[in-house]
């Protein structure tokens, strides 16, 4: 039982079929949980025109069923269970998003075991910079493929779900979290140590406070300008302000310059700190701006 309740105007639109399809969509999911607002649509449905007709159809599928239907079958327990669990776990994956679903996990998988790759397989040193360069950026792509037309096949019902909402979008973020940052830092975890006449890089687990960071971002601004877009500014963003120090500095050692800008963003207490403010405050925003994502169609 929900706090709201259909106006009556809407019962009696809904009643007629009057209602255009994706309020009615809506307003068929909050029957689920309303038994109130679904009596007033029954007697609605009942009192109206279909009235009649309604009457006929029912007494005639009872007086089939009981003259006709076996007596049930008692059914296990053991038997409902895997199904009540098949069916739990359907819901987890469908409330997981399509990032899971897609090509977006595989790649994921791909970013670990190619860094891997090239520091155990073609003796690359710059494979931990590198993967800690690009981890910030992988849950950002993880949150854009998450939502919207381009990549929810089920975006229309999701768009008008009372259940869906912030709620939704967290729980999709979470998912795509959950992937990506065991993975990473495995594999940061993995990677041999850099060459002593390197820069030392940071921790692999450095990245996980610039990551969170960057993924609020990516939600507080969708509030604004769509989910796909939001993720373009902040992943462009986060590579821009890497790329740009190692284009103007002066050392020819493009791995050295990548460690040492990389050691500026995350190594220290000051950097952390900062990026643990910036998740607050994105955090926050998040909170003020709830109610934008109730218009998931636009994201």
């Amino acid at each position: 039982m929900t706090g709201w309740h259909a106006p009556d105007d809407l019962v009696a639109r809904y009643s007629d079929g009057s209602l255009p399809e994706t309020d009615a969509w809506s307003l068929e999911k909050h029957l689920e949980s309303c038994g109130t607002c679904a009596a007033r649509v029954s007697r609605a449905a009942r009192e109206g025109a279909a009235g009649v007709v309604l009457a006929e159809v029912r007494d005639a599928v009872l007086t089939a069923v009981l003259e006709s239907a076996p007596a049930p079958t008692p059914v296990p327990a053991a038997s409902r269970r895997p199904r009540a669990v098949g069916g739990r776990l359907g819901r987890i994956l469908w409330a997981a998003g399509p990032a899971l679903r897609g090509a977006w996990a595989g790649a994921v998988v791909l970013v670990a075991v190619g860094a891997l790759v090239l520091a155990y397989g073609g003796g690359f040193d710059g494979a931990r910079p590198l993967l800690l360069a690009v981890a910030p950026v992988v849950p950002v792509a993880g949150v854009a493929l998450s939502y919207g037309r381009h990549a929810d096949p089920l975006h229309e019902i999701v768009a008008t779900s009372p259940s869906g909402g912030l709620r939704l979008v967290l729980t999709r973020t979470a998912a795509v979290l959950a992937v990506s940052v065991p993975l990473l830092t495995v594999a940061g975890l993995l990677l041999p140590a850099a060459d002593p006449r390197l820069p030392q890089a940071p921790t692999a687990a450095a990245w996980l406070l610039p990551g969170l960071a960057l993924t609020l971002a990516t939600l507080a601004l969708s509030g604004y300008v769509g989910c796909r877009t939001a993720s373009g500014v902040v992943g462009c963003g986060w590579l821009l302000a890497l790329a740009a120090p190692l284009l103007t500095a002066s050392s020819p050692d493009l791995t050295a310059r990548l460690t040492h800008q990389l050691s500026l963003y995350f190594t220290g207490a000051s950097p952390q700190w900062g990026w643990a403010a910036a998740s607050a405050l994105c955090a926050l925003l998040l909170a003020a701006r709830r109610s934008s994502y109730d218009r998931l169609e636009t994201m």
